[in-house]
């Protein structure tokens, strides 16, 4: 089921019409369904990712308002080059989808320093890189969004999951700051945190553990399920809209109630 059809999206639905967007690591999971979400509600998208097979095949399928563009969100000058060169076409972006991430799973004590740098440049260094390069445009068009892609792991955590934790909960701050310091220059900035969502890489997980460990993780959900790309995928589209004009600097929890759970 596609985004639009899970949430009876249609024309009179269309929240970013006339809109220019970039979705990073949209080749696949949720960054995909954002992708198709946008395109759905009126946007033009430009994915950004690096797996280039997935990324055509995203681009091809949304059709002519999509654009598929092989970016390392890591490196700084290919961010810079990118961005400038939608900008020059496009005129302005409008609204920027950091979602580009690594789940990683490490052991503080063995992790070595460059695995560190990696995974934090992933997860939270490139949306700076990814802010820093849109804002101007944004500012100089009176406006625009941002929605940084968190996790539950932003506030919740659990063993394991270091040091992925740690770069959600640096972007959480990384929202409030440019939320505080762009507000007055017209700029959103906000952050959505899923919580467990069938993605290509859970999904593979869910295979290995089997159905009695899957139906387990869901009955910790106040919903009994875990989340689609596709049930993420609106909320993103809602708060990039001007539908949440007086929202930002928020992070909203997308989890089906899993972190309302004391234990």
């Amino acid at each position: 089921m596609s985004t639009v059809e899970a949430i009876g999206g249609g024309p009179a639905g269309r929240l970013w019409e006339g809109k220019t967007a970039i979705v990073t690591g949209g080749a696949l999971g949720i960054g995909a369904a954002i992708a198709e979400q946008g395109v759905a509600d009126g946007a033009r998208v430009w994915i950004f990712d690096i797996a280039d097979e997935e990324g055509e095949a995203v681009a091809d399928h949304l059709g002519d308002t999509c654009r598929y563009r092989h970016v390392d969100v890591t490196d700084e000058r290919a961010v810079i080059e990118a961005v400038a060169e939608i900008v020059t076409q496009e005129g302005a972006i409008d609204i920027l989808i950091n979602n580009a991430c690594e789940d990683a799973s490490e052991d503080a004590v063995s992790m070595s320093i460059d695995r560190w740098d990696a995974i934090m440049r992933l997860n939270l260094t490139s949306a700076w890189l990814m802010s820093r390069a849109v804002l101007p445009s944004m500012i100089a068009a009176g406006g625009g969004n941002i929605v940084n892609i968190g996790s539950l792991h932003a506030r919740l955590t659990e063993e394991g999951a270091f040091p992925y934790a740690a770069g959600k909960a640096g972007l959480g701050g990384l929202t409030r700051s440019l939320a505080l310091d762009y507000g007055p220059r017209g700029v959103r900035v906000n952050m959505v945190c899923p919580g467990w969502t069938r993605s290509e890489r859970v999904q593979e997980l869910f295979d290995r553990i089997g159905p009695e460990a899957v139906e387990r993780i869901e009955s910790t959900h106040a919903l009994r399920r875990v989340a689609t790309p596709a049930d993420i995928a609106p909320t993103v589209s809602f708060i990039a809209s001007d539908h949440a004009a007086f929202v930002t600097g928020a992070t909203w929890e997308v989890d089906g109630g899993l972190g309302a759970r004391f234990a």
